[in-house]
């Protein structure tokens, strides 16, 4: 297996600097603004001999024939229609917040048969529903797939998925989603990740630039602001949004993806006493609590510190021995010199964090 040497390398000396200040939009939300999910089945036409198979898909045919029942076209019953330019999709699209009727959004049509490709299509008039089932969009127009690139020699090379296409503009609103900005006192701001520390931080700043007690933290998630009403309250979200506040330094983590051997940390994690031994790696931690004591008539005072050996041997040769402190990326690059695979360095890190050594969080990926 090769050694991601020079990728693990730099991964791991990305140990993270002094908290930077944060935009509060950067960090949160207003309560009741976001974006809404529709969906709708629709049918692409005009293809050119790269639709659905109709025997294949069934479903297909069944939309044809009852479109054109609804445009007075009436086929005999047992009709077998052999389509070749037709194909079923799946529409999909967002809702913005404070999207009004009349405006046009984005669509995506992806392909539920066995259509070879929506190049050319047209995709026919479909209704946007919500999750409520109400429709807040119709959706038409001409589908937009990406092309297929030739190499030098003249092979043709496929780029991307011609099953999926974009309609630009492709969707009208139809019905506006209320929204909860303008009812009642306050407004709500929602932390996109929660934490006690960085809700204090916000209601702190808030409270010491705009306005004392006009902000209080309900939980480690959300924060309540008192605000004005009318059109005064949109000025005033805006200033809000753009405070600057130190965020709060996250928990110590680990993040493994087990494909590829990648290590991340997001901090310095340290590791406590440990020994363990995998395969021809035998990896040795121990803490030592030395006491530092000044002269008689110093007027130190007497401190407490923490040295830290780690000691790693290999049957491949070699033994690396480090002290001052027991830092993860230390041990980490130091087996990746004894010639530790990434299979090793996720076998080691589970090891520690399974005997309590690893103080911090692993996450798997």
């Amino acid at each position: 297996m090769k050694r991601l040497f020079p990728i693990l390398s730099v991964l791991l000396m990305l140990l993270p600097l002094a908290a930077s200040a944060e935009r509060i939009k950067d960090m949160a939300s207003i309560q009741g603004v976001r974006d809404n999910q529709l969906i709708g089945y629709g049918i692409v036409v005009g293809l050119d001999g790269s639709g659905d198979q109709t025997t294949q898909t069934p479903f297909t045919v069944q939309s044809i024939i009852s479109m054109l029942s609804q445009m007075g076209v009436n086929l005999p019953a047992g009709t077998s229609l052999q389509l070749k330019n037709v194909a079923a999709v799946m529409v999909t699209s967002t809702l913005p917040p404070f999207a009004k009727p009349g405006q046009t959004i984005d669509v995506t049509a992806s392909s539920i048969g066995n259509a070879k490709s929506l190049r050319g299509g047209t995709l026919l008039m479909t209704p946007l529903k919500g999750a409520d089932g109400q429709v807040y969009a119709m959706a038409q127009g001409n589908v937009l797939v990406g092309g297929v690139g030739a190499s030098s020699g003249g092979a043709s090379v496929q780029v991307n998925h011609l099953s999926v296409g974009r309609v630009p503009s492709g969707a009208t609103v139809e019905r506006a989603v209320p929204t909860l900005l303008g009812q009642g006192d306050f407004i709500h701001l929602e932390l996109n990740a929660s934490d006690f520390t960085t809700a204090a931080r916000i209601v702190e700043v808030i409270n010491s630039q705009i306005a004392p007690d006009l902000a209080s933290a309900l939980d480690g998630r959300v924060i309540r602001v008192l605000a004005p009403v009318g059109g005064e309250r949109v000025a005033f979200i805006s200033k809000i949004e753009n405070l600057e506040v130190s965020p709060a330094q996250g928990i110590a983590k680990v993040i493994i993806n087990a494909r590829t051997g990648s290590i991340v940390m997001n901090q310095a994690v340290t590791l406590s006493d440990c020994a363990v031994a995998h395969g021809n790696l035998t990896v040795v931690i121990n803490t030592d609590i030395t006491v530092s004591q000044p002269n008689a008539n110093a007027q130190g005072q007497t401190v407490q510190v923490d040295q830290t050996t780690i000691d790693m041997k290999s049957d491949k040769g070699g033994l690396v021995h480090l002290q001052q402190g027991a830092n993860l990326s230390e041990v980490v690059k130091a087996l990746n010199s004894m010639g530790a695979t990434p299979q090793d360095l996720l076998a080691i890190l589970q090891a520690m964090k399974s005997a309590g050594a690893l103080r911090a969080e692993l996450e798997i990926i």
